[in-house]
C-alpha cells in the first residue's frame, strides 16, 4: 500500500499520543529537510502510480490485461492520487502567495 494512503489512514486511525509522537520525532529533526524529504517521497510515489496506470491502460488498449479489476484500481489510485497532489500543490502555492503579501 502506498505512503500517501498510509499517512492519510494514518490520520484517521492514529490516537493523539500516536500524533505527539510523530511531532517529537519531526521537532527532533530538521523539520525543513523532513518535510522535504516527505514531500519528495510522495512525489516519487506518485511517479510510480502514474508509471503503473499507463502500464495498465496499455495493457487494455491491447488486450493484454489478465484481470480488469486490477487495472480499474490501478488507474483509480493514480486518479485519486493526482488529485491528492494538485489540491497540495494548490495550498503551497496559496500559502506562497499569502507569505509574499505578508508586511514586514
Amino acid at each position: 500500500m502506498s505512503n500517501i494512503t498510509n499517512g492519510v489512514d494514518g490520520l484517521f486511525s492514529s490516537s493523539t499520543a500516536d500524533l505527539l509522537k510523530q511531532k517529537q520525532k519531526l521537532d527532533g529533526a530538521n523539520s525543513g529537510e523532513a518535510f522535504a524529504e516527505h514531500l519528495k517521497g510522495a512525489i516519487n510515489e506518485m511517479n510510480d502510480l502514474q508509471v503503473k496506470k499507463e502500464e495498465a491502460v496499455a495493457d487494455l488498449a491491447t488486450g493484454e490485461v489478465k484481470d480488469l479489476h486490477q487495472a480499474a484500481l490501478a488507474i483509480g489510485k493514480a486518479e485519486t492520487n493526482m488529485k491528492l497532489m494538485l489540491e497540495i500543490r494548490n495550498k503551497a502555492l496559496s500559502a506562497y502567495k499569502e507569505l509574499g503579501r505578508t508586511q514586514l
